[in-house]
């Protein structure tokens, strides 16, 4: 009776064991599915304009190939290490075949039934090195791809950086290969894989080369000191690449002598611990680092996005200021002077309308100019009296410059510039109001009009404005005044 119920409770353990691990099997499908979607939506709806893709060729390219690896089910395994480590020899190792050669960049892929590889070449952003891609599929459609990288002590410094980010940030599992103790150079280069947050393994290579006791004191070196903050003990490995031993040959003249044997590689704990990363995450792994990685890129595309966009509602801006003050200066007749200037302002708001995407016709850039005239009460009263006072006297030396032979020219010219600047730093104000207003979805946000029109206007230093558009006004009008009469 005993034994019955004992066993039906292994089966009902065992039940609920096959359910969960079947939920577990579910959940993940899902997350990759919904990872594979997410990504391909990014993919095919980059919202860019070809100026706004000019130097992010590379990352829409790494975007492409992250959707490229999920419809393939690739899981990337990328190796690190200093030259002369075993690196690519610990690669060739873990294929059963000599693929990898040093310093190469290519993608190798073979076939279930063939030993046929094709080869092609990647370039890599800010390095002139080059890595080496092999591609195995398995039996369940899935694929391993395995990434040599050149050594990390052969390029320096932003090399070296962009090389890792762009290797590390596209595979699913890191392997580092020393072959002793950690130098400072392997440390620091491992501190910043670490940094990515991919599953590591650290893997102590050649250690035929040692005997029993030192290869276990280096180890246990590596493992409780060197890394012991970087690495866990189960994500370090010991392996043989290629294990060499001397053999007694006999000579043909009969005397005996050293010969270096190569024996098969050590690399079934390293094969082991890969299966059991694979094992244990597998599609949730890549799944996780594909949306992280695409999450990184779009954040660089949407920066680039707003930084273009910046800069061009900048020379958006600055063109309404020069093209008012210019229009200010020349222009004797005071009346004309406003109307033009607020017909100068609307233009430069609709425009940076279309810049930001937002929808606006030429009553709503009215509506919004007054809103912000209103906002900012001292600035435009202050502009007002100007324009009055200082188109009176423009006026007056206009009409008096032919009676005084053109000597009231000067003087035209001083007051000219003085309205034209101070109509131009008012329009700087408006359109630099604008461009956060329409920037922010066509809100103010969470202050009042008033709150972030005072904001920006502090942050303004008008006297470096003033004088800039003075510079550019002297000499656009001084050019004017030196060509003849036709």
């Amino acid at each position: 009776m005993t034994d019955s119920i004992s066993d039906t409770g292994k089966s009902l353990d065992q039940e609920l064991d096959e359910a969960i691990s079947g939920f577990d099997q579910i959940q993940t499908e899902l997350n990759y599915r919904q990872a594979q979607a997410t990504l391909r939506e990014l993919v095919e709806n980059l919202d860019l304009t070809a100026q706004e893709r000019s130097g992010l060729e590379s990352e829409i390219h790494g975007l492409e190939t992250m959707l490229e690896k999920l419809d393939r089910l690739v899981v990337q395994i990328a190796a690190f290490g200093m030259v002369g480590r075993g690196k690519s020899s610990l690669l060739n190792a873990l294929l059963g075949q000599q693929i990898f050669e040093t310093g190469a960049i290519h993608g190798v892929t073979r076939s279930q039934q063939s030993a046929n590889w094709s080869i092609e070449s990647e370039a890599i952003a800010g390095s002139d090195q080059e890595i080496l891609r092999v591609t195995l599929p398995s039996v369940n459609r899935s694929q391993i791809e395995l990434i040599d990288t050149p050594g990390i002590d052969e390029v320096q410094g932003e090399a070296r950086e962009a090389l890792a980010r762009q290797a590390a940030q596209q595979a699913d599992l890191l392997l580092f290969i020393v072959s002793g103790d950690i130098t400072k150079v392997e440390f620091q280069a491992l501190s910043e894989l670490r940094n990515f947050g991919k599953p590591m393994i650290l893997v102590f290579n050649k250690i035929d080369q040692y005997p029993d006791a030192d290869r276990m004191s280096i180890y246990q070196k590596i493992r409780d000191e060197r890394v012991k903050e970087l690495l866990s003990p189960d994500e370090i490995v010991m392996a043989a690449a290629s294990p060499m031993v001397a053999r007694a040959v006999k000579r043909p003249d009969g005397r005996m002598s050293a010969q270096m044997i190569r024996l098969d590689p050590q690399v079934q704990d390293l094969k082991l611990k890969i299966l059991e990363v694979l094992h244990r995450e597998g599609k949730s792994l890549v799944a996780l680092n594909s949306m992280l990685f695409a999450d990184q890129i779009n954040d660089r595309l949407l920066q680039r996005k707003l930084d273009i966009r910046e800069q061009t509602a900048n020379r958006t801006i600055w063109n309404g200021v020069m093209t008012k003050a210019i229009a200010t200066a020349v222009n004797p007749v005071m009346v004309l002077d406003l109307i033009s200037s607020a017909a100068i302002d609307v233009a430069m708001i609709m425009s940076l309308s279309k810049l930001y995407g937002i929808s606006m016709t030429q009553q709503g850039a009215i509506k919004l100019l007054q809103r912000i005239a209103i906002a900012m009460g001292g600035i435009t009263a202050s502009e007002l009296l100007a324009n009055l006072g200082l188109s009176s006297l423009k006026s007056l030396l206009g009409l008096s410059a032919p009676a005084t032979g053109g000597l009231s020219l000067a003087p035209y010219l001083s007051v000219a510039v003085t309205q034209g600047a101070v109509a131009g730093v008012s329009t700087y104000a408006i359109g630099q109001i604008a461009k956060v207003y329409l920037a922010n979805d066509a809100s103010w946000g969470a202050e009042s009009p008033k709150a972030v029109v005072t904001k920006i206007l502090s942050s303004l230093d008008e006297d470096s404005i003033l004088n800039r558009i003075k510079d550019e006004l002297r000499a656009k009008l001084d050019l004017s005044a030196r060509q003849p009469a036709k």
